[in-house]
């Protein structure tokens, strides 16, 4: 078992509400700032085709305002590509993208995409960042992250928790085991396993206790919660939660 596992903050929310308005406020740069203060391990944001929330104008801005290891999460696209190699965020995450989506809907499809992702993880890996693909927790989509040469793989956590949220304890249970096995199996075969997607204070705890996770993403309902509560204290509770998470026996 990993002693503390890390927590991601993603700011990209930050970026959506500033964005609503055109101006600078709220800026994802304050964000990085405070959530580095309140207990943050990382700094995660999202350079979409579209913009809709981080710009390419705020990466170097976000970079000055933390000290923390950025996870840069991008599609598999040439002018993405270009930009991380520029930027050279400690890790370039793979995800899936589609332009009408309101958020990622689902994990990447690395098995189909081996043709034509390989050339971007040895490049981004050459150029000297950790590359991480967003999968669904499968051990098909895990072997094939694995031969391209991923250091990281976050396991998608959205279903866990629609389950969750619907009340059907029986399926949420089968698929946290499908998370902590695919853990299990990417810490025997050499990857990383962290996981992340829509996670709560009310469904982070029984993630967080798998043992072989290391890292935890999450970001809209930190954001969320920071209306009421303020960033800091969001970021705050979702850690002592996640560090309880480890000491406590989960069900």
């Amino acid at each position: 078992m990993t002693e503390r596992i890390r927590l991601g903050v993603n700011i990209d929310h930050v970026a959506t509400i500033r964005n609503a308005r055109g101006g600078a406020h709220p800026d994802p740069e304050r964000a990085a700032a405070l959530a580095t203060e309140a207990g943050a391990d990382g700094i995660t944001l999202h350079l979409r085709e579209d913009r809709r929330h981080i710009r390419d104008g705020d990466l170097d801005r976000i970079r000055a305002a933390t000290d923390l290891p950025i996870n840069m999460e991008m599609a598999a696209a040439p002018d993405m590509l270009e930009i991380a190699l520029r930027f050279k965020p400690e890790t370039a995450m793979f995800v899936p993208e589609k332009r009408a989506e309101l958020t990622t809907e689902g994990g990447l499809d690395a098995a189909r995409g081996h043709n034509h992702l390989a050339d971007y993880v040895r490049k981004l890996k050459d150029n000297g960042s950790r590359v991480s693909m967003f999968i669904e927790p499968d051990p098909v989509q895990l072997l094939a992250a694995h031969r391209m040469g991923a250091d990281i793989t976050e396991f998608h956590t959205g279903r866990y928790v629609e389950l969750v949220q619907a009340g059907d304890a029986e399926l949420a249970a089968r698929e946290l085991d499908r998370i902590r096995a695919c853990a299990e199996e990417a810490v025997r075969i050499g990857v990383e396993p962290q996981a992340g997607h829509g996670l709560t204070y009310d469904t982070v705890q029984p993630v967080a206790a798998i043992g072989e996770i290391t890292e935890l993403n999450i970001g809209h309902f930190l954001v969320g919660e920071a209306v009421f509560v303020g960033l800091g204290e969001a970021v705050r509770k979702m850690r002592e939660l996640i560090d309880d998470a480890r000491k406590t026996p989960q069900p």
